[in-house]
């Protein structure tokens, strides 16, 4: 049940924001979209959103040509701007998203209870937007992006305005939603988080996007207890398993272990890569 766009072009007048956008998403795997600022990335978004037509290409769910409303059924999208309805309350937002969707009323009203408590907004239901922080307004559009089950997941920069906190429930509520079977894609410039939470990346510049690159994640930071931040050492495991046997085995033999965690320049490194490549 794969998600295609093939040879997607859009320009506006004489700027070519997309030149040549090629992209499968599988369900089960977290992708993250990549590039420099003027890329192309949000345009190929709102194309895959359906909320802009390509000028030449086309998009396919299970082989097959989605025109744009079937594609606006299919997708959960959450911009990078909030875009929310100011004086309508959080409930109200969601509830008018679920009508959309055509979503049966008692079945709406399950489906927005369950949203809130997912984003933590049950105590902000009856609130208006307006009055809701950055996060909080972040967090709820989220939940808007999820309202109908989404085979289909995309996301422009979702963590922007979140705490810390917020950033973590996040990168567990997309991996719990690969691994229930959703095709999920993520731009982000926080390349340190987006490598905690990605399968695979796509690198996009100049509006042409690269195969898809191995986000391996495998890169960990050790660094004994006393020891300056300097002297720690970067290893590569094959996964989370031999990561944690390496670490029993420093416990075990005595080592006081001050820092054990996952090294973030891995993906910053196949982003440099990619784009040094295209220059």
């Amino acid at each position: 049940m794969t998600f295609q766009a093939a040879g997607l072009r859009r320009a506006f007048g004489s700027q070519v924001a997309v030149a040549q956008a090629d992209l499968t998403l599988t369900p089960g795997r977290v992708t993250g979209l990549v590039g420099p600022n003027g890329a192309g990335k949000t345009t190929l978004l709102l194309m895959l959103a359906g909320l802009l037509a390509p000028d030449q290409g086309a998009i396919r769910y299970q082989g097959r040509d989605l025109a744009p409303q079937r594609l606006r059924s299919l997708v959960g999208w959450m911009p990078d701007t909030i875009g929310v309805w100011e004086t309508l309350t959080a409930a109200e937002i969601l509830t008018a998203f679920a009508r959309l969707h055509q979503l049966p009323t008692p079945t709406a009203r399950q489906r927005v209870a369950e949203l809130l408590d997912l984003v933590h907004l049950r105590e902000f239901a009856n609130t208006a937007a307006h009055e809701l922080s950055r996060g909080q307004k972040q967090r709820l559009s989220f939940a808007r992006a999820l309202i109908q089950r989404p085979a289909v997941l995309l996301l422009d920069e979702p963590a922007s305005g979140m705490d810390p906190r917020s950033r973590l429930d996040l990168r567990d509520q997309l991996r719990e939603l690969a691994d229930g079977g959703a095709a999920v894609l993520v731009s982000s410039h926080i390349l340190s988080e987006l490598s905690e939470m990605v399968d695979d990346v796509v690198v996009m510049a100049a509006g042409r996007t690269t195969e898809p690159l191995a986000a391996t994640g495998n890169l960990w930071r050790i660094r004994p207890a006393g020891q300056p931040s300097a002297a720690a050492e970067v290893r590569s495991f094959p996964d989370d398993a031999s990561a944690a046997a390496y670490l029993a085995t420093l416990i075990a033999g005595g080592t006081l272990v001050a820092e054990f965690a996952r090294a973030g320049n891995d993906l910053e490194a196949l982003y440099l890569a990619s784009i040094e490549e295209r220059v």
